[in-house]
């Protein structure tokens, strides 16, 4: 009978061969819970998990931030809770995990990792193979035939020293042979994707690589423990002959059933199972485990060949995962079978047997031996193929990777009696170290600079060559945007990115001349990179995304709207997708506005509230940072600050201007659009004024230009609306400062250098030549021109700018205008301070708020949003110099 069965069996009888009646009033009537029951081990059962899981949760809180998957807290929590530290407890370990509570976590463990090994077989997709299939083949042969010769010629040494001469001399070699040639392909496409290599060249080489190694490690670990459970030679040949025609039947009439179910039910052509599907699908993964478990072969292998049987097309294997790995969570996760295995693997590992220089020594020389076998093997394999050593070394070291794969083998070999606790513990090490130096020294070979994309995977948006970029970047006269990154991260903010995509179409006017047409004609057109940023979790859907990007970014309905919304209004949308971490959002965004020579980057930031009617009727707005102010009932009191943070990360680490469209607005069919530019100067004003410019070439567009002056509230200077142009000034822009980056406990934020006279000079020069070029229609352009024909410009001088420019907003609303505020964050060069009147305004208002507003949307957007004024939000920021 297999393992499964026995475990089974075992614990069914601890239920009911029961010496006596358990005692009905529990804790109650003074049952001590910790003490072991077998008539009821539910409670102690519930103890062992919530330590394990604490254990496990707060190591891997430590450990994840110098990257290390998550194995490997489970794997020292366990050990942890084995002899080697917490069982040098006295009565610890009988107590807590006593030997008779070990059948329930071991069968609640196989029961999990059946359909672990499930979704590590759904995880394999064949088609990776053809990417660099011939690089990939020749790393994966070689990385699998020399080091299980070296595995093989190491067992030698360890069976001789260690081992009972009772346990078979072969099938320990091929046990050992197959501890090292094995790669832990999970543990390697969660580093993938967290290191952001799955669309390069190494990771494809590395992922392609890694499921030869896989499927064929998992083969011949099959062998391993059919010749291990047979008790004669024509026995394991029989068990081999079931084994071998079961895989042919699942994964070929097995399989063209499946498709053919999930075609006939609609379900593929959906991309998601039906209830009967899922239905199915578990009845598959649990028959197949059992009859590999009957056979004589683990019952693991049942449900890993499960999941090779099911298609990737259309997104279906990505919806099949998460709806089974909602059941995992709510079903396994409590009982966290993955964690009590790897916990059981430490609970095994005794180091305190690694007691004399012998045993260490042999220790080492399996780490060198299997760190060395996939290194060199794998590394001068790439390195023949034409990659150059620092790819080599990267895909030798990601090769090298163990795992949860390692785990398994070593306790099936623990199991089967081929290793002792020693031995055990010795391997256990070696999968500990190897796991734990993948990360760092795949950083340390394959810098994000030395990259090579193998392909735009996650783009159909064209790259720039090097000389092109640098003259993107550098352009600091280019004021027409015509290459613009939108970012795209949930379906709310699709209003606000339409919106803002439909002003950046520019329309010829009818009664335009012959010379106002050509010259539109040969105007750039505007391309949209819209940037899809999906969040990769720990969940294996997120990872199976990141290896499935091209079907996933064809199929997503954010891109698919927005891509259409693009194609009906003539506008050129060019998607790509990046799965990274939540915190790696500001770096992906940086890294693909480099890659793609993007000129500006523009977040949007809707707030998905739905007004009731009295709200439409009033023209009310939600505000975005009402969380701030006062806590609500519909929103996550923290949720504004959380993205005010990854916008303010946004402003700070992106290489190019950068726009900020806080969607606001409630639109009616008849609201005109309007834009309103208070102008104070420096160069997130100056950027804000040239986009709205541009924003003008659109005929439906209007826009009123205001330039503020602050004055003494008792000047006679003060006054209304007037049109006074400022001198002309003749000199060059230069001498741009430097930034500093400034690291706050609450957020992320950059502090300028000192202004110093020069700077200033040279800015306000170059703020009179801008205003003069377009307040005065100083250009041959007659595109400019002819948007500035749509624009008045006004100057006007108040002691309270702030107030000046809530009461022209809220004028212009009341006109029957959709407002858009186009402003500059004004985070440098500014040159009026406004902090002194934000504070009165709030104070006015009644608003406790914090730095994190004025620091994301600068002061005039600030005081805006305080004074809930019902218009959108476009703040620019202006690239930062480039520091030397």
């Amino acid at each position: 009978m297999g393992q499964l069965a026995d475990l089974s069996a075992t614990v069914y009888r601890q239920f009911v061969e029961r010496a006596s009646a358990t005692e009905q009033g529990g804790v109650i009537s003074g049952d001590n819970p910790v003490k072991y029951n077998a008539s009821d081990p539910f409670r102690l059962w519930v103890i062992q998990v919530a330590i394990i899981i604490a254990f496990t949760r707060i190591l891997g809180a430590i450990l994840g931030r110098i990257r290390q998957p998550k194995v490997i807290a489970e794997i020292i929590g366990g050990v942890i809770l084995g002899p080697t530290a917490m069982g040098r407890i006295p009565n610890f370990t009988a107590n807590v995990f006593p030997d008779q509570s070990i059948p329930f976590l071991t069968l609640t463990s196989t029961i999990g990792l059946v359909f672990y090994l499930f979704l590590v077989g759904l995880e394999i997709d064949t088609r990776v193979l053809k990417r660099n299939l011939l690089n990939s083949v020749a790393v994966s042969i070689a990385g699998l035939i020399i080091p299980l010769g070296l595995g093989a010629a190491l067992g030698v040494g360890v069976y001789r020293e260690f081992i009972n001469p009772a346990i078979n001399f072969g099938h320990f070699l091929l046990f050992v042979a197959v501890a090292v040639g094995i790669t832990a392909f999970p543990v390697l496409c969660r580093i993938l994707s967290e290191l952001k290599l799955l669309d390069t060249t190494v990771g494809v080489v590395a992922l392609s690589a890694g499921v030869g190694n896989d499927v064929v490690g998992w083969i011949l670990l099959a062998l391993t423990v059919a010749l291990i459970n047979a008790s004669s030679g024509l026995t394991a040949l029989w068990v081999l002959l079931a084994a071998s025609g079961y895989v042919i039947f699942l994964l070929y009439p097995g399989k063209w059933a499946y498709v053919w179910l999930a075609r006939r039910s609609g379900s593929l052509e959906r991309g998601t199972p039906t209830a009967m599907m899922m239905t199915v699908t578990l009845f598959i993964v649990l028959i197949s485990a059992f009859f590999t478990d009957i056979i004589g072969v683990h019952a693991i292998f049942g449900g890993f060949i499960a999941g090779l049987i099911v298609p990737h097309d259309n997104g279906y294997a990505i919806s099949l995962v998460e709806k089974l790995e909602d059941l995992v969570l709510i079903l396994f996760m409590p009982i966290t079978p993955l964690k009590q295995y790897f916990t059981l693997s430490g609970l095994r590992t005794n180091l305190g047997l690694l007691n004399n220089g012998i045993t260490w020594g042999y220790t080492i020389l399996i780490i060198v031996t299997a760190f060395c076998a996939k290194f060199f093997a794998c590394g001068i394999s790439a390195l023949g193929s034409g990659f150059n050593w620092r790819e080599s070394g990267a895909i030798g070291s990601l090769m090298a990777c163990k795992g949860l794969v390692e785990l398994i083998v070593l306790n099936i070999g623990l199991q089967a009696g081929i290793l002792d606790t020693r031995v055990f513990s010795m391997f256990v090490v070696h999968a500990i170290i190897l796991t734990f130096v993948t990360t760092p020294l795949v950083l340390l070979f394959y810098p994000t600079k030395y990259r090579t994309r193998e392909s735009l995977l996650h783009s159909d948006a064209t790259s720039l060559s090097k000389g092109e970029l640098d003259g993107k970047l550098d352009d600091s006269d280019d004021t027409y945007k015509s290459r613009i990154t939108l970012v795209l991260e949930r379906f709310e903010q699709l209003p606000a990115a339409m919106t803002l995509t439909q002003f950046l179409k520019v329309n010829i006017p009818p009664s335009s001349d012959e010379k106002t047409i050509l010259a539109h004609q040969s105007l750039p057109s505007v391309n949209i990179d819209a940037l899809r940023l999906m969040e990769l979790s720990e969940r294996t859907s997120a990872v199976l995304r990141s290896t499935e990007s091209d079907t996933v970014l064809s199929e997503d309905p954010l891109v698919t709207v927005f891509r259409t919304f693009g194609h009906l209004n003539a506008i050129s949308v060019s998607p790509s997708l990046s799965i990274v971490n939540y915190d790696g959002y500001p770096n992906a965004i940086a890294e693909h506005v480099e890659r793609s020579g993007s000129q500006l980057v523009v977040v949007p930031w809707s707030t998905g509230h739905h007004p009731t009617t009295h709200e439409t009727q009033r023209r009310e707005v939600h505000n975005p940072f009402d969380s701030i102010f006062h806590k609500t009932t519909t929103q996550d009191p923290t949720s504004s600050v959380i993205y005010s943070e990854y916008i303010r990360q946004v402003f700070l680490s992106a290489p190019v201007d950068v726009g900020l469209f806080v969607d606001r607005v409630q639109r009616t069919a008849k609201g005109t659009r309007h834009f309103l530019v208070p102008f104070f100067g420096g160069p997130d004003d100056r950027l804000a004024l040239s986009f709205a410019v541009q924003l003008c070439m659109s005929k439906d567009a209007r826009a009123t230009v205001i330039r503020l002056t602050k004055v003494d509230p008792l000047s006679p200077l003060v006054s209304n609306a007037t049109v006074v142009e400022p001198p002309r000034a003749h000199l060059a822009l230069g001498g741009q400062h430097e930034d500093i980056i400034h690291q706050s406990l609450a957020a992320a934020d950059t502090h300028y250098g000192e202004i110093t006279a020069q700077h200033r000079l040279v800015s306000d020069t170059t703020d009179n030549l801008l205003w003069d070029k377009f307040a005065q229609k100083d250009t041959s352009n007659p595109i400019e021109l002819d948007a500035l024909s749509r624009i008045k410009f006004v100057t006007k001088s108040s002691p309270q700018l702030l107030h000046t420019i809530a009461e022209d907003a809220n004028n212009l609303i009341g006109a029957g205008n959709e407002l858009i505020v186009v402003l500059g964050r004004s985070r440098r060069m500014a040159i009026e301070s406004h902090a002194t009147e934000l504070r009165e305004i709030i104070k006015e208002c009644g608003s406790a708020i914090g730095s994190s507003v004025a620091k994301t949307l600068g002061d005039v957007g600030a005081s805006l949003v305080v004074m809930n004024v019902p218009a959108s939000l476009l703040v620019m920021q202006a690239r930062r110099a480039p520091r030397s």
